[in-house]
């Protein structure tokens, strides 16, 4: 489970330089993530105890199609165990690796930003926080801080409504909780978040309603489904997708 295709609509890969996390906000009660590691415990020798993976380090480089890649699905890159020089390594290999685009969630919104000056910023890296209530809205003022090209919120699993600033904010993310726990999610939080995106001329993208299944409830939302994109996705594609069908 280093690095795999995924069902996750937003992304077409997953890479994964370190495993495993902690608890920090109401949004990690029914990890995902935590739960793999118990479902598949062979391939987690740690469990979900932070553990890094170097050996997994140089695996953007040997894909040639450009992919958009979610980092760390089973993590949070910005730890409060992950050392500074080994996340410095994960971004160069990101900058050296232009075709593909680098999506970056983190709930530790004030290591990000402790730690964003030490680091590189190039376009394809995009960085997000997760929102998953109005008591961690906050988050968003933290992200504002870091010169990324792209900036995105997750707001999932949604549970509650929210009233966002979404200044600087170029994507968001909405999706209900799935498992046997899942959490309510009631529609009008979500037709509320996609007026504020347009309203900012951010771009929305809805994932799911959730359920037992991720996609026990379908994604539709008021007959049709939204999978916006930021801006700065549909030219990176025609750019680099030239060149490798060119």
């Amino acid at each position: 489970m280093s690095s795999t295709s995924t069902a996750i609509e937003w992304t077409d890969k997953t890479w994964n330089p370190t495993t495993g996390c902690n608890k920090v906000s109401p949004g990690c009660k029914n990890c995902y993530a935590e739960a793999l590691t118990k479902r598949f415990h062979n391939h987690f020798e740690n469990g979900f105890d932070f553990t890094l993976h170097p050996g997994r380090l140089d695996e953007p480089r040997r894909w040639r199609k450009p992919s958009r890649v979610f980092v760390n699905s089973m993590s949070d890159l910005f730890h409060e165990r992950m050392p500074l020089e080994f996340l410095q390594e994960i971004f160069k290999v990101m900058e050296e690796c232009p075709s593909h685009v680098f999506q970056i969630l983190t709930k530790r919104h004030e290591r990000l930003v402790e730690l964003s000056d030490d680091l590189p910023w190039p376009e394809n890296v995009w960085m997000g926080v997760s929102v998953e209530n109005q008591d961690y809205a906050y988050r968003v003022d933290y992200l504002r801080r870091v010169p990324a090209a792209v900036r995105f919120l997750s707001c999932e699993p949604l549970l509650g409504p929210l009233d966002l600033d979404l200044g600087g904010i170029h994507w968001v993310i909405v999706g209900g909780e799935s498992g046997p726990r899942h959490r309510p999610i009631e529609a009008q939080w979500v037709k509320d978040i996609r007026e504020q995106t347009h309203e900012a001329d951010s771009a929305f993208f809805f994932k799911q309603w959730g359920g037992i299944r991720p996609k026990a409830k379908g994604r539709e939302l008021d007959g049709r489904t939204y999978d916006e994109m930021p801006r700065a996705y549909l030219a990176h594609t025609e750019r680099w997708m030239s060149v490798f069908t060119g």
